[in-house]
């Protein structure tokens, strides 16, 4: 009877591993990952673009703004961040500077608002120039292979402020738009 048991209960314990792993994994394709020259850093990529063109990249942040273009597609400009370990933009202040995305479908501006997280890898297609305030603005254009929108997470108001530290961080609720561009 325990034998049975066991050959039945392995089938059950592989997919549940199978399913946890999953969960972990990085959002970006192998393929993209093994196609960039990690020993490029965007500083260096910022201060020339044209001469990285071609070369892939995967860059992620926060977007400032998403522009829908007449010929279709979609500009979006990005607010850099370093990248976690499995690509997502992290939650600090540091920053190396901005890049431009050019999604080439149409991609709309209510999910892709101000404010979100994105995680982009693509091919340098340039650079642009755009005014910061009064200042012209060098930005290194990626062209998109693949973009993962990053979930956004709320926290209820709390009735006591005792009430943040113990509950809320652990009651995520989750919206996500994810596509493989």
């Amino acid at each position: 009877m325990k034998k049975n048991m066991r050959t039945i209960a392995r089938p059950f314990l592989l997919l549940f591993v199978a399913v946890l792993i999953s969960g972990c994994a990085h959002v970006i394709s192998k393929d993209l990952r093994q196609k960039m020259d990690p020993s490029l850093t965007f500083t260096q990529i910022l201060q020339s673009p044209n001469t990285y063109q071609g070369k892939t990249v995967l860059w992620g942040g926060e977007i400032i703004q998403t522009l829908n273009q007449k010929d279709g597609s979609t500009l979006i400009e990005v607010f850099q961040k370093p990248l976690g370990w499995r690509g997502e933009p992290r939650e600090t202040f540091a920053s190396e500077g901005r890049f431009l995305v050019i999604a080439e479908k149409y991609l709309d501006p209510y999910l892709f608002c101000k404010g979100r997280r994105i995680t982009v890898a693509g091919e340098i297609h340039g650079e642009k120039i755009k005014p910061v305030g009064e200042m012209d603005y060098r930005y290194p254009l990626v062209l998109s292979k693949q973009i993962y929108l990053w979930k956004e997470y709320y926290y209820p108001p709390a009735a006591y402020p005792y009430e943040l530290w113990w509950s809320y961080p652990w009651m995520r609720f989750d919206f996500y738009y994810h596509r493989h561009y």
